[in-house]
């Protein structure tokens, strides 16, 4: 299977074509956003970033683990990692980097990171202005030009250790050609419902000792996220309303319940642990609004929503798992928790009082 996205089924457009492009929309609707600039264009956000090469963007080069460790010197940034439906930024200081060939972590109270390096295939340094201000990012791109992890500076970032990390980094030759490529799904392609053995798949399920093993039970099984879902029964997933999300953030900022907010790119999963305070709609935006996180998460795109229990030695661990039309995760929160302590009684109430649907109970 692959990732379907712009890039992987657009015709290569010429560069300048795509500046120009670029240009008259910006000046035309100068509110638009990369992502959404590019797709108005015809290509991936990777490629028109490219295309500007030499105008405030610089081409970087690997390898990204040196980057990464490097990262710490910076002092505090914003670190944004987003899918189709949902943005999550977070403001921090690196620290606690380990990286094993291309996996890694970043293990920090404020910027906690998964690092899937194999997705990071290329990087740029971006200056632009934006609405009146300056705006410096680091910004990481998927095979198929898809955005995997931005870092943006910020006032309190050490400007001059920035600008030496971009120096440092600086590729050799600053083409302004990304030539998109399609991305494998790294799931095979899955069975029909009547091809999967249900009971094999929850008594799987049954067995797992870290909700990390997850993925491999897919993988065996040959099922989708949702499949697994479906078929597992009420004993380890209920669906429940869309508008579930909505009830357990309010819930969360009314009581201070902390709690975990997981949002991921092919190449990043990027976490938020503590309370959540300013919860706001917008159109069809629903956001959180605090000094250090902002989540902005499409509502009109959630499909599906499930309250999903995974074991673990220290009891069952329970998140909330939101899905678009095609399947693909959202975001997922959970309790504030660590590995060895069991989940918080008040997310669990919380999760547990959420309305169920005819649907959940397959």
């Amino acid at each position: 299977m692959l990732h379907e996205s712009s890039s992987a089924t657009s015709i290569a457009m010429p560069v300048l074509e795509v500046r120009r492009a670029w240009q008259r929309l910006r000046e035309s609707e100068p509110n638009l956003r990369a992502r959404d600039l590019a797709e108005r264009i015809g290509v991936s956000e990777g490629e028109l970033v490219a295309s500007r090469c030499g105008e405030g963007i610089t081409r970087l080069q690997g390898p990204w683990a040196g980057l990464l460790h490097a990262l710490p010197v910076l002092g505090r940034v914003m670190v944004l990692t987003r899918n189709d439906s949902c943005v999550h930024e977070k403001k921090g200081s690196f620290a606690n980097i380990e990286i094993g060939g291309s996996m890694g972590v970043v293990l920090d109270e404020a910027i906690d990171l998964r690092l899937f390096l194999s997705h990071w295939v290329h990087g740029f340094a971006v200056s632009e202005a934006s609405h009146g201000r300056d705006l410096h990012s680091l910004q990481f791109f998927d095979a198929d030009g898809q955005a995997v992890h931005k870092i943006y500076r910020q006032e309190e970032t050490d400007a001059l250790a920035w600008d030496n990390l971009v120096g440092r980094y600086t590729a050799a030759v600053q083409s302004p050609v990304l030539d998109a490529q399609a991305v494998a799904d790294p799931l095979p392609a899955p069975c029909q419902d009547h091809e999967i053995d249900a009971q094999a798949l929850r008594e799987g399920w049954r067995a797992m000792r870290d909700p990390h093993d997850f993925f491999a039970l897919l993988r065996k099984h040959r099922v989708t996220r949702t499949q697994a879902l479906r078929l597992a029964g009420a004993e380890f997933a209920q669906r429940v309303d869309n508008g579930a999300i909505g009830s357990v953030l309010e819930s969360a900022a009314a009581s201070g319940l902390p709690i975990m907010v997981f949002v991921g790119s092919p190449g990043v999963v990027q976490i938020h642990t503590g309370p959540v305070h300013t919860i706001k709609r917008m159109g069809p935006w629903l956001n959180v609004l605090d000094a250090d996180f902002n989540l902005h998460l499409r509502e009109d795109h959630i499909a599906e929503s499930w309250v999903v229990r995974k074991p673990t030695p220290e009891g069952p661990v329970t998140s909330l798992d939101l899905y678009d039309a095609r399947g693909r995760q959202i975001v997922q929160l959970f309790g504030k928790r660590k590995p060895g302590i069991p989940e918080l009684k008040a997310w669990r109430a919380l999760a547990d009082s959420l309305p169920r649907t005819e649907q959940g109970h397959a």
